[in-house]
């Protein structure tokens, strides 16, 4: 019983952690509401900045990458429960992105910065639905088993746990991935974009290109036809028009 106590409270704080995280984001890239965005702090030489900064999101990208792939769950497994295999994953994505909140440089100069009051409002309006989108995917697709809750329950009662199949709720019969539409709209909208922002934007910007690739090539070994024919019939990011 201790045991499975302690599965369930490590999945709870994994989530909670990374929702907090989540929202700090929201703050961290708009620069409202929090400690520190992604403009604030003393600006120093524009070299060391963009150095720190590459680092931060290779590092991110790298371990996003690495523990996401089939075969390091398989070696990971062998030294953690595979019950709390995910929640670890998410806890490891949370301490990457406190990091990367943490120890941004600024590179505060101007790239571009929007005038008209309602043009700003649309680019605003634009980022909070970029953010909607990608919470509204995580539910349509599972929002317990993509961050590790449905698992530690799952263990927490003895059952099996499986993973899910394929499926295609609501959104996904639109784009493959219409959590990371919610990324990158929520990432170039910006009524205010500073060079740091823009730093932020490419190498998130390629970063995804890169991953959703990585992701389908798995799929494909995992799920076989039924995926090849989901690939042939929906566009990865950008909707077909309707006949």
């Amino acid at each position: 019983m201790i045991r499975k106590i302690s599965v369930v409270g490590y999945g709870a704080a994994a989530y909670l952690v990374f929702v907090a995280a989540l929202l700090y984001a929201i703050g961290f890239l708009a620069g409202v509401g929090v400690p520190k965005g992604i403009d604030d702090g003393t600006a120093g030489p524009a070299w060391r900045a963009l150095l720190v900064d590459s680092a931060l999101l290779t590092l991110f990208a790298v371990q996003h990458s690495v523990m996401a792939r089939p075969w390091f769950k398989r070696w990971w497994t062998r030294f953690v429960p595979a019950a709390i295999e995910r929640s670890t994953f998410v806890l490891a994505s949370t301490a990457v992105l406190v990091l990367l909140f943490w120890q941004w440089q600024p590179l505060p100069a101007t790239v571009w910065s929007v005038g008209p009051a309602w043009a700003r409002g649309v680019l605003w309006a634009g980022y909070a639905l970029g953010w909607a989108i990608l919470v509204f995917s995580t539910f349509a697709v599972g929002h317990f088993d993509l961050f590790g809750l449905r698992q530690v329950l799952a263990r927490a009662r003895d059952r099996h746990y499986a993973e899910p199949g394929l499926r295609e709720p609501l959104v996904y019969r639109l784009v493959r991935h219409p959590l990371m539409v919610g990324f990158l709209i929520a990432f170039w909208a910006a009524p205010d974009l500073s060079v740091g922002r823009l730093v932020f934007a490419l190498a998130s910007t390629g970063y995804i290109m890169v991953g959703v690739r990585l992701e389908e090539r798995d799929l494909r070994v995992q799920l076989g036809e039924p995926y090849e024919d989901y690939l042939r019939r929906v566009p990865r990011f950008v909707p077909r028009p309707v006949r």
